[in-house]
Formats: C-alpha cells, sequence, structure tokens
C-alpha cells in the first residue's frame, strides 16, 4: 500500500511548465557557466510559449524513449542525455582527480543527489506524464527499482575505492530511506548508504543542524547538510545534481548540473 506524506516540503513541491522544460534542456552542464529559470516573465503573447506537446515529444527524442513490449519507457544509452551526461562525469573524474587534497581542509568527500543524478526516473515522469504528485512517488520507490544515470555507479564506487567519502543528499522524505536505499544497491551503487552517508529530507523531525528546521528551502536543506558534512571533517571535492537549487548555497569546492528537463526544483 503506497503512501501520502504526511507533510509537503516546500523544497519537494516542483515545477514543470513548458517554458521550465526547454529551458532546462537547454541547461549548461556546470553550475556557474549560468542558471536556466522556470519562467522568470509572463508572456505577452502564446508565441512566446513554447508548446507543451511539441516540449514533450523532444524531451522523448533527447532521451531516446525506448519502448518496451509492456509499454514501459526507458532511456536509450546511445541518446543525446547519455552523452550529455557522460561528457560532465567525465569532467567530474578530472576535477577528482586533480583535486589537491590537503589534509587540513579534512578528508575528501563527494556529493550526489539522488533523483535523476544517481538514479534516472525517466520511466517514472513518463508512467505519471510529468505530473507528479507524492502518492504517485510511493507507489513507484515502493514496487519498482529506476535505472541508474548512465555511467554513475562508475563513477560513484571509483571515487569510493580512491578514499573519496560519498554522501547522498536528496530531497526524498525520510519515510523513503528503506525503497531508496534498495534501489540504490540494485543500480550499483557500491558504496555506503547507510544513515552516516544517506541524508533524505525529515520534515516531521529535522535534525538539529538545520537552523531552518521543517522549513527549509531546498537551498537551506542542502547547503545546511553539506554544512554539517563538513563539519565532520570533510572538505567536499565537488557537488553534484540535476537541480540548480542541489548546488547553490557553498560547502564544495566545485559543483557540476547534470541535466533534466523533466522539472524544475527552486
Amino acid at each position: 500500500m503506497s503512501r501520502q506524506p504526511l507533510v509537503t516540503s516546500p523544497r519537494a513541491r516542483r515545477v514543470l511548465t513548458a517554458t521550465a522544460t526547454a529551458v532546462a534542456l537547454a541547461g549548461a552542464a556546470l553550475f556557474n557557466t549560468g542558471e536556466g529559470t522556470a519562467g522568470s516573465s509572463t508572456p505577452q503573447t502564446d508565441r512566446n510559449i513554447p508548446n507543451l506537446d511539441q516540449v514533450k515529444t523532444e524531451i522523448e527524442a533527447y532521451y531516446g524513449d525506448v519502448e518496451t513490449e509492456n509499454g514501459e519507457h526507458y532511456a536509450s544509452p546511445d541518446s543525446s542525455y547519455a552523452k550529455q551526461v557522460r561528457r560532465i562525469e567525465d569532467q567530474i573524474r578530472r576535477s577528482l582527480n586533480q583535486a589537491a587534497v590537503n589534509e587540513a581542509d579534512g578528508k575528501p568527500a563527494l556529493v550526489v543527489d539522488v533523483d535523476d543524478t544517481t538514479l534516472l526516473m525517466y520511466n517514472f515522469e513518463r508512467r505519471i506524464g510529468y505530473d507528479f504528485t507524492g502518492r504517485a512517488q510511493d507507489k513507484y520507490l515502493e514496487s519498482t527499482d529506476a535505472n541508474p544515470v548512465f555511467g554513475m555507479p562508475a563513477l560513484v564506487n571509483r571515487a569510493h575505492d580512491k578514499d573519496i567519502a560519498v554522501f547522498f543528499v536528496t530531497g526524498r522524505e525520510e519515510y523513503q530511506r528503506d525503497w531508496s536505499v534498495r534501489n540504490l544497491k540494485k543500480a550499483g551503487y557500491d558504496v555506503p548508504v547507510d544513515k552516516e552517508h544517506f541524508f533524505l529530507d525529515n520534515t516531521n523531525n529535522p535534525p538539529p543542524y538545520l537552523e531552518c528546521g521543517s522549513e527549509c528551502t531546498t537551498v537551506e536543506y542542502k547547503s545546511g547538510t553539506r554544512k554539517h558534512i563538513e563539519s565532520r571533517g570533510y572538505d567536499i571535492l565537488a557537488n553534484v545534481g540535476d537541480q540548480y537549487s542541489d548546488l547553490k548555497g557553498g560547502y564544495a569546492d566545485k559543483t557540476f548540473k547534470l541535466p533534466n528537463p523533466m522539472y524544475y526544483i527552486p
């Protein structure tokens, strides 16, 4: 039986508009090269708004939509999406390899998001028609394991093998932990996913290190969690996410944005 979240966190709300989708599709690979927005001005005519059905068709083409016999939809490893992701992963690897590890700064660490950063949610988004609800997410996470984002298990596992601590920081709710851990393990992430390394949103019982408590924005929650990680003696060499809100707020030497034209989280 699927569960409805008891609290709708501001950082769990998502925005899907044709404008947001088009902007995200053309988003830059690196966070500091420019930030997309979800429609920052009011269109003057309909010609200023991309047609939503056409944008959805473009998204499917970008992911190289593959339909299975049972009607499920998955991204192709030969898609434009997969190729773009792999180029960004190459940048992350080079950055980690070149990082000057200074013991005075702390133990080296890598922070990664979950949805559409380590686990590819394209199948879920196609199944729900990009119309997100907490109930639909619960049903999916409880019963279905998402595929990994192309190339990310190898990147994350290699970082761990090189003695770089890996931390997952997600906007998923705390009660979704077991489903999420199961999926990460099955997706090939051979790194610790215990409570010391996997941080989920806990609006019912927020941790004391988050001064904003249950009222945190996405940026406050994620940057506050990274601050907490660094307070434990780590130096975050790289922070990787698919949303700009995953990356803002500091507490990381470098930030890398993976593409996601499906939704926008402020």
